[in-house]
């Protein structure tokens, strides 16, 4: 049994890193898509955001993509464009964790696909195979 009484949430860097494993557990089509595309991690989204998807709480959002996507930009990208990034929110990912029975590997690696599949226009159907693709990659 984990000794959980001195055990501590992981903290931002912890959780970067914890994103980047994900990252590199992706299926090689998926990374080579995805290579220009940055991670970063926020303890929340700001006030404007929720404001902008129409989301009350701050726990109601994982991950967002910003920028503009591959289908949008028709193979050109404008001078003086911001790089495409996502961002993981790591308080209600953790929220997430707490209540679910799944790792904090597999949300993570969830919330990434997730991210990032729709920006490049796959399907959940399509997600959900590079996600079991991730996990074996993980086990193996």
């Amino acid at each position: 049994m984990t000794d959980w009484s001195n055990l501590l949430a992981p903290s931002l860097d912890e959780f970067e890193a914890l994103a980047v494993a994900a990252l590199e557990s992706l299926p090689q089509p998926f990374r080579d898509l995805t290579r220009d595309v940055t991670c970063m991690v926020a303890e929340f989204p700001e006030e404007e955001v929720l404001d902008e998807l129409g989301i009350e709480s701050e726990f109601d959002l994982m991950g967002l993509f910003h920028g503009t996507g591959l289908p949008q930009q028709g193979g050109h990208v404008r001078t003086g464009q911001m790089p495409n990034h996502i961002v993981l929110y790591r308080r209600p990912i953790l929220d997430y964790w707490a209540e679910h029975e799944e790792t904090l590997g597999a949300i993570v690696t969830h919330v990434l696909i997730h991210e990032m599949g729709h920006h490049f226009g796959f399907s959940d159907e399509d997600m959900e195979a590079m996600e079991d693709e991730a996990a074996k990659g993980a086990l193996g």
